[in-house]
């Protein structure tokens, strides 16, 4: 089949490749403008930035298609130029008006990283580990108006391990879409594939995550932050601040049978939530929460790279019960 493949981030790469290994030829790929790499002002002499998937076009000598906005005349006329039969979307970042979802004669078809209807929108993989999920998958759907609202043709899926956090579930389910993907086009091509509606009423949302979302509320429950921290990693990043200074956390594990704040037989006197119990150059940090006490293994200061929780408070004094903000 002729697929034309829209996508932006690392995501898409096996499904590129999966793909081609089956015999698709890959006539085009949408992406996102280049961006400015690095920081500081955009347009003061910083480079530009290709995506991941058009790193890989150019590699592979496919033609790249950068529309800022994907209902252009000139980039749909261009696209449809490229003969596609189907589209293939896989992390994209912008929603494809009806021209263009239509242009293939056989459709445009969608990865999306959650076992459809749970958890529709920008962030199923966060939100899978967040709300203390047993599994999550990779869906591949009919693409129509609604928000990941088409018929599935195709599921994967995906068990989440007690520690996994957002960045191994991303990889996981990156190389599970590329295999699924390529069943999927070979019964579309086949004519048997199979188009079963979403249920309505079991539908659940992941709405998009950002940097604000990701402070960390420390009165919530230590199982509740153990969830939120490895949902968060690598980003948006679960974040606190102490003394005004920012500071990420990763590598949450709940300690066993510790009381928290919130334990009703222990509140008097009992530490308040953020508080940190324990900073010790070994074992780490020991932070008071809502209800239990978190350990967290690794930190991540403004400006500085990740390192191990028991690191950084080997170079910081006094901590003990010092409070999180």
């Amino acid at each position: 089949m002729r697929v034309l493949f829209w996508g932006t981030p690392g995501f898409g790469l096996p499904s590129l490749e999966a793909m081609r290994a089956a015999g698709h030829e890959v006539v085009g790929v949408v992406t996102n403008p280049d961006r400015p790499s690095g920081r500081g002002r955009a347009g003061r002499g910083r480079a530009l930035r290709a995506s991941p998937v058009k790193e890989w076009a150019l590699a592979a000598e496919v033609p790249v298609l950068q529309p800022v906005r994907p209902g252009e005349a000139a980039f749909l006329d261009a696209a449809r130029r490229l003969a596609p039969d189907v589209s293939v979307v896989a992390a994209y970042g912008r929603i494809l008006p009806r021209e263009a979802l239509d242009l293939p004669p056989l459709g445009s078809f969608n990865v999306h990283a959650s076992l459809l209807p749970a958890l529709r929108g920008a962030a199923p993989i966060n939100w899978a580990i967040i709300c203390g999920h047993a599994e999550s998958g990779v869906s591949i759907q009919r693409m129509v108006a609604a928000l990941d609202a088409g018929p599935v043709l195709g599921r994967t899926r995906i068990p989440i391990h007690p520690v996994m956090t957002a960045g191994e579930l991303y990889e996981a389910a990156s190389a599970a879409a590329g295999a699924r993907l390529v069943t999927v086009l070979a019964d579309l091509a086949a004519g048997r594939a199979v188009e079963t509606p979403q249920d309505e009423t079991r539908v659940t949302w992941a709405p998009k995550l950002d940097r604000e979302a990701a402070r960390i509320d420390w009165s919530r429950s230590a199982a509740e932050l153990d969830r939120w921290l490895r949902g968060c990693d690598p980003w948006p990043a679960a974040w606190t601040t102490l003394r005004g200074r920012s500071l990420q956390c990763f590598e949450p594990t709940v300690e066993p049978d510790a009381p928290g704040a919130g334990d009703p037989a222990t509140t008097a006197g009992a530490p308040a939530p953020g508080t940190v119990i324990e900073a010790h150059p070994v074992r780490g940090l020991r932070v008071a929460t809502g209800d239990g006490v978190l350990r967290v293994g690794a930190v991540k200061p403004a400006g500085r790279r990740r390192m191990s929780a028991a690191a950084w408070a080997r170079g910081v004094a006094d901590l003990k019960e010092v409070r999180f903000d």
